[in-house]
């Protein structure tokens, strides 16, 4: 590495070829790259669950959530009614947002399936 030093204010500093710097600041990034995916890793091994893209992007469009999370865990209508004590048809009017829902019931149902009541919930049209 070809560098230069000089003083200014008082301050010592390097000037380093600009191809010098690129690879230098490439390498950092590198490393920090590396050191978050070594962070993911951690919180995959502790349990974290990656959501795959495709699912984000079916709730970025404005599915039901509900809907989308039951059928990523793989669940029928009744399997999650079983699961949280709610019973079918509310489960289809919630997911065809044909009904609001109690408090309750979207905490039954964020339960069972393994996520927030704010995963689940619908986002209205005013919010978009």
């Amino acid at each position: 590495m070809s560098a230069q030093f000089i003083e200014i204010d008082g301050r010592k500093m390097a000037v380093l070829p600009v191809a010098e710097y690129e690879r230098l600041l490439e390498a950092v990034e590198d490393q920090a790259d590396v050191a978050a995916a070594e962070r993911a890793e951690g919180r995959r091994a502790a349990g974290e669950e990656y959501i795959p893209l495709e699912l984000v992007e079916k709730l970025v469009e404005g599915e039901n959530a509900l809907r989308v999370w039951r059928r990523y865990r793989e669940l029928s209508i009744a399997q999650l009614a079983e699961m949280s004590g709610i019973n079918k048809a509310t489960i289809s009017l919630l997911e065809n947002e044909k009904a609001y829902g109690r408090p309750a019931a979207w905490r039954a149902l964020a339960d069972a399936l393994r996520v927030t009541v704010d995963d689940i919930l619908p986002i209205s049209d005013a919010q978009h």
